[in-house]
């Protein structure tokens, strides 16, 4: 739930690009590679949800995003941010024991 409404959020090739250009990041590597130190400011999670957001359709702009609530308040905008992050770079799978 992000603004009231149930939404969907993709980071599309066009989405992605527009991280790229947002973040100054030369490739998707370097992108992934500032994601996943784990150090997002506010900034960046408007961004990043913005840009999901787009990719899932929405006609939403940062400023837009920046407003809305998300379920769960900080802690569901991190989740949130975190679960379409690892959806579109993926995670690293432990190993399964034997």
């Amino acid at each position: 739930m992000i603004g009231g409404e149930r939404r969907i959020l993709c980071l599309t090739l066009g989405s992605l690009a527009e991280l790229e250009t947002a973040f100054a990041a030369d490739n998707l590597v370097e992108l992934a590679a500032r994601f996943s130190a784990g150090r997002l400011k506010a900034e960046d999670m408007i961004r990043i949800l913005s840009a999901g957001l787009r990719g899932g359709g929405n006609l939403v702009s940062d400023e837009d995003v920046a407003v809305m609530s998300v379920e769960g308040g900080i802690a569901g905008l991190a989740r949130l941010t975190g679960e379409l992050l690892a959806a579109t770079f993926g995670v690293a799978e432990e190993p399964a024991n034997p």
